[in-house]
């Protein structure tokens, strides 16, 4: 082969370089499963069987106002081919698994109280979770949320999170496997910074292995959105997370409220809200931090038909809203959103599923894809896979329907 140019070892070294430092800042999507939900409790209300009592309540609602494939997908707006098939599965998962994640609240769902009422619900929690951890009545994954270091309660914040940490130590001599904080209302990249050196700190203090303890930052405030400067923020807070940071939550009440939004417009199918969801989306995607939405504050008012089903459509439409925006996971308050929950995601997964496992299964065999009118990308195939998994790990699907590779 003739060659104009002698050498371009040099273009290519910085070539590599520019590479690796890439994926170095993206190295790819979240290894393992990702919960379709995290459930908040309040501290002073969590028991050891709060996960077990929210699924029990649920299936309830769901027999007493869904008794029937029929009457279940007229509720949540199902196509009749699978509503029976999808409220097989819901039954079932409120049954042996309804909460998949838990966070115990000592912020906003919890309040302020004095040191000593505070100190006693630790204490008080601490007991519940090791008499759950004994019983394996503890979700996959679990946590608890401490006060924002932006308001005045970052003292409080760290004296919960060390006493729960010091007392489950000295209680159950480890720290059960799946254990996240949650670290709410992120105004500034100095913060998360701050709040990583402090559990550097716990950690070395209580003898945990170094980066056991990861967490969560919460997106509602406009200044994660936009720094002070006007730039992006949300990067900069990944980066002071020092390697800790495994989600990133977004906060649909705190964050339409800060931009002025009536009462009556702040909810999380808003177009404001929409924004923020695609700017988590861009700032953290290929880096392995997971995102979540909100929540919905619209719960039954009472047992009526009336009253259930129509928070059921609400937050099952706010499902809908994040799943066709490529959020997987969003926040639950109450009994009656686990099944509108599980009846959106299991839906979503299943419409549609066995032209997605023939694509899938297609591409693996090399077979020609014309005949499905459909050109796959790898791009594609990559998220179709992802989709299955997701709908495996959740329990919409049965591992042996996966394609073999």
């Amino acid at each position: 082969m003739n060659l104009s140019v002698s050498s371009y070892d040099d273009l290519s070294d910085r070539i590599a370089a520019v590479r690796d430092e890439h994926g170095e800042r993206r190295p790819g999507g979240a290894d393992g499963r990702q919960p379709v939900h995290t459930v908040y409790v309040p501290a002073d209300r969590f028991s050891r069987s709060t996960p077990a009592d929210f699924g029990a309540e649920a299936l309830r609602l769901l027999n007493t106002h869904t008794p029937g494939a029929g009457s279940f997908g007229a509720a949540f707006g199902l196509d009749p081919e699978i509503a029976g098939l999808v409220r097989e599965r819901v039954a079932a998962k409120l049954s042996a698994e309804p909460v998949e994640d838990v966070r115990i609240d000592f912020e906003d769902g919890y309040g302020v109280r004095s040191d000593a009422e505070e100190d006693g619900h630790v204490e008080q929690v601490v007991e519940a979770v090791a008499a759950a951890y004994q019983v394996k009545g503890l979700p996959h994954y679990w946590g608890v949320r401490v006060k924002s270091f932006a308001d005045g309660g970052h003292e409080r914040s760290m004296r919960t999170l060390d006493g729960f940490l010091t007392a489950l130590r000295d209680r159950l001599g480890r720290l059960p496997g799946g254990f996240t904080i949650t670290f709410p209302k992120v105004v500034a990249a100095e913060h998360v910074a701050l709040f990583a050196e402090w559990l550097d700190r716990l950690e070395t203090a209580l003898g945990l292995p170094s980066g056991i303890l990861r967490f969560e930052v919460q997106v509602e405030t406009p200044d994660a959105i936009l720094d002070g400067d006007g730039r992006t923020g949300l990067r900069a807070i990944a980066d002071a997370a020092a390697g800790r940071l495994t989600a990133a939550h977004f906060g649909v009440y705190d964050y339409t409220a800060a931009l002025g939004l009536p009462p009556h417009e702040q909810r999380l199918d808003h177009p404001a809200c929409d924004f923020a969801r695609h700017v988590m989306q861009v700032s953290f995607a290929g880096t392995g931090v997971r995102l979540s939405d909100g929540s919905t504050n619209v719960i039954p008012r009472n047992d009526g038909p009336d009253e259930v089903n129509a928070a059921w459509a609400t937050h099952a439409a706010h499902v809908r809203h994040s799943l066709r925006h490529g959020f997987y996971q969003g926040w639950d308050l109450h009994p009656a959103h686990l099944p509108s929950r599980y009846a959106a995601v299991y839906a979503f997964h299943l419409s549609g599923v066995d032209d997605v496992i023939g694509r899938v299964r297609a591409w693996h065999e090399q077979a020609s894809s014309e005949a499905s009118g459909v050109l796959d990308e790898p791009a594609t195939i990559k998220a179709l896979t992802s989709r299955l998994r997701r709908a495996v790990d959740c329990g919409a699907l049965d591992e042996s329907v996966l394609p073999a590779s």
